[in-house]
């Protein structure tokens, strides 16, 4: 083998072995992010569909239709702050998650309880709805611990 050649191996073989070492140094930093995928999944999914609920209130009220619920743009914001809040702090396993969790299974409760009005004719309350219900059910798990 030339010393070409034997740049070009030494060449492939760290191409190889780079991202491998990268992922193992990346899920040592992220150790907390398995212990929490469920509630980092519902959390995220309730910023989804709530910023998406938020935007089709925004396009109502904008289109001069005034039939939402009152509070709903208050408690969506409310809710989704927190979850992406809760997401951040559960991907880190930080200290004051269980606290976190606690006060933002109270704000999903709460917007679960508002979405349920409007989800019989309005798609995006019930998804909502549907995410905070699910976003409750993990909360719960760790606000206990």
């Amino acid at each position: 083998m030339d010393r070409r050649e034997m740049l070009r191996t030494l060449g492939a073989v760290g191409a190889v072995a780079a991202p491998a070492a990268v992922v193992a140094q990346q899920a040592a930093h992220v150790h907390g992010m398995a212990d929490h995928q469920a509630l980092i999944a519902a959390s995220s999914n309730c910023v989804v569909k709530g910023e998406a609920c938020m935007a089709h209130c925004q396009q109502m009220l904008a289109a001069g239709d005034k039939s939402m619920l009152p509070d709903c743009p208050r408690t969506g914001i409310e809710m989704v702050t927190l979850c992406g809040a809760l997401r951040t702090l559960a991907a880190q396993d930080a200290p004051s998650l269980p606290k976190l969790a606690a006060v933002t299974m109270d704000a999903c409760a709460r917007c679960e309880a508002h979405c349920r009005k409007s989800a019989k004719t309005m798609a995006h309350c019930k998804e909502c709805a549907d995410a905070c219900a699910a976003c409750v059910t993990e909360c719960r798990k760790i606000a206990k611990a």
